[in-house]
């Protein structure tokens, strides 16, 4: 697998490991304090966009065809069978909430990214463990 690859998987991983210790008393911090909620924001978009970059290289290296969307990046990983069908269809949904964080954050709902959204890193977590598999 190529090096730029790896980098992005060790970094979406750190960001990952950065945002679960974001979780605790999120609520309550993300009402309160300004730099909490802009860091939170912040790395979450991080985390979203590298996962769409990752599958961009991923579909490059593997000189699949090339995505016309975000959404799209996605969808071709599980039309390769890099990612299951299913989770891919699910998945690609990532590219909605990247771009909901780049343009429409003024919007942003505490409680949804607090109750929600942290509680689906996971699902970040399971497209790395797939994507790692890719040789």
């Amino acid at each position: 697998m190529q090096h730029r690859i790896l980098k992005k998987i060790e970094k979406l991983n750190y960001y990952l490991d950065l945002l679960d210790s974001y979780k605790e008393d999120c609520k309550s911090r993300f009402l309160n304090d300004a730099i909490y909620e802009g860091a939170l924001l912040h790395y979450l978009y991080l985390v979203s966009d590298g996962s769409i970059a990752l599958a961009e290289m991923i579909i490059k290296y593997k000189n699949l065809e090339s995505p016309q969307s975000y959404y799209e990046a996605i969808d071709i990983l599980g039309e390769n069978n890099i990612l299951p069908k299913e989770f891919a269809y699910n998945f690609a949904k990532i590219a909605s909430f990247r771009n909901f964080l780049a343009h429409d954050y003024e919007k942003i709902d505490y409680l949804v990214i607090c109750e929600e959204v942290l509680a689906k890193l996971s699902d970040i977590r399971e497209y790395l463990v797939y994507v790692q598999k890719v040789n």
